[in-house]
């Protein structure tokens, strides 16, 4: 079953997340690379950064999150984040242009 997660940082800064997707080899507009991944956004919020995602599966982003994105956070001086899981019922993809 599909999840989206979003991902609270309180006192992360948008060049902290920038940096943290340089270091992944992720670029604005890209592919996120990693298997499972369906979507992926970042916006500045009032006390921060907040992440929003989909996965194939909630094992998918668990095991993105332990191997790449926890060490790599980390890294960059975020701080611990605050996520909160969501079972999801649909999604839509741009599919194939043309």
């Amino acid at each position: 079953m599909a999840i989206g997660v979003t991902i609270d940082v309180k006192g992360g800064t948008l060049a902290q997340y920038d940096q943290a997707a340089q270091k992944m080899g992720y670029r604005p507009g890209g592919p996120m690379g990693w298997p499972g991944s369906l979507f992926h956004w970042v916006t500045k919020t009032a006390d921060g950064i907040r992440v929003t995602d989909v996965w194939e599966t909630r094992e998918q982003f668990d095991k993105f999150a332990q191997e790449k994105m926890g060490p790599i956070t980390q890294e960059v001086g975020l701080g611990a984040p605050e996520l909160q899981f969501f079972e999801v019922h649909s999604y839509q993809t741009a599919g194939p242009k043309g």
